[in-house]
């Protein structure tokens, strides 16, 4: 047969995008057959006003709901395990998530835990969900999570200071109701950590171990949005062009990295965000450059792909100077968005650091990451990224 194409698995949500998606939620509620509806989400989004336009279009359609807003940034094991109770004393049958990926997380830990009454902790993994959860819609509220349209769940476990990742076909939503209205109420800051959380999302995909000529498309294009809106969508946080186009960006992003997961970032966050609960995005973007810089002979040619896409002019340079150049670009775009701190500055310690990083030589997205780290290389990166550069 000669040489052919590797074989790939790829899901994806049923997805509507647009200005007014949010207000078909009542619609699809009403399409699952739904009796009662737990609507998950945090305080921000209820001061917002958007839980008040969800519950009002789903009493338009006749489909009473009960509001669980008790979720941190970073979800906690046991906001599940309460939210699940919720759920099955309030004799609901259908979860809607209203957020970043804290709420959308969490919408997808308390599911699995309902349907199985298991522990949440115990899902830990890749493809341990054996019963999957009750029909779920999520309406994302940033645009960087893409939580609505991937198999991750990302879960605070408390007790060991880990975030823990459940990763199955299980955990991607019946529905994404993607309304770029809803990013308006974001202010700068996390516009800008959630946008560059879609800007590794897309990267990491692209130079995955598992990636796929479609999540190639996906990934490319979402780095060719980002670079040219994000700022902006900052700069001018009420022309929905920027924020459609940055929608659209976290969207592609999202189906690249469900389907072909993601990598070191990823996974030296989620240590940072298990230890010391620190902000997602944020650590993305202090950890992104120093991560490039190790994975790069790795995967040169795609890391030349990735810099063109960002607007990086690499043609006829040699190796060493694409990567300069694109870590540079890398490091410019996070300092415009005044990131331009080291992880000591958001209150690491030199002595925690051989914890981080045993915690991140464990995380799944290791297993993907282009260039196979050991323990000490991750020490190495953590103790880059502690100072300003």
């Amino acid at each position: 047969w000669g040489t052919s194409m590797e074989f790939r698995k790829n899901v994806a949500t049923e997805f509507v995008m647009g200005a007014g998606a949010l207000q078909l939620v009542g619609r699809y509620a009403r399409n699952f057959a739904a009796q009662k509806v737990l609507l998950v989400t945090d305080p921000g989004l209820v001061a917002a006003g958007w839980v008040a336009k969800v519950v009002e279009a789903l009493t338009q359609a006749d489909v009473p709901s009960v509001v669980f807003s008790d979720v941190s940034p970073n979800p906690r094991e046991v906001e599940v395990m309460v939210g699940a109770r919720l759920f099955q004393d309030s004799g609901c049958d259908l979860i809607v998530a209203l957020g970043g990926g804290s709420p959308m997380d969490c919408a997808k830990g308390i599911g699995i835990v309902a349907t199985s009454g298991e522990d949440i902790l115990s899902f830990e993994g890749v493809d341990k969900v054996c019963v999957p959860g009750p029909p779920l819609i999520c309406i994302p509220t940033t645009a960087g999570t893409a939580a609505d349209v991937s198999q991750f769940a990302i879960i605070n476990d408390t007790a060991r200071h880990v975030k823990i990742a459940i990763i199955s076909k299980a955990m991607v939503p019946d529905a994404a109701l993607i309304d770029p209205r809803t990013t308006t109420t974001m202010p700068a800051d996390l516009t800008a950590a959630t946008g560059i959380d879609a800007l590794v999302h897309a990267i990491e995909a692209y130079v995955s171990t598992a990636s796929s000529p479609v999540t190639d498309l996906h990934a490319l294009e979402a780095v060719r949005l980002i670079s040219t809106n994000l700022v902006q969508a900052i700069q001018n946080p009420d022309e929905m062009r920027y924020r459609d186009a940055m929608m659209l960006a976290s969207l592609l992003a999202g189906l690249a990295f469900s389907n072909a997961s993601l990598g070191l970032v990823h996974a030296m966050a989620h240590s940072l965000g298990g230890l010391l609960d620190l902000p997602h995005g944020v650590c993305n973007a202090l950890l992104l450059e120093y991560v490039v810089e190790f994975n790069h002979a790795g995967a040169p040619e795609r890391y030349a792909a990735l810099a063109k896409a960002f607007g990086v002019n690499v043609d006829s340079l040699p190796v060493d100077e694409q990567k300069k150049h694109f870590i540079e670009d890398l490091f410019a775009l996070r300092m415009a968005f005044g990131l331009g701190q080291g992880l000591g500055q958001l209150g690491v310690k030199k002595e925690s650091i051989p914890t981080l990083a045993r915690y991140a030589s464990s995380d799944p997205c290791v297993a993907t990451n282009p260039v196979k780290p050991g323990v000490q290389d991750i020490e190495w990166i953590y103790e880059r990224a502690l100072a300003p550069r």
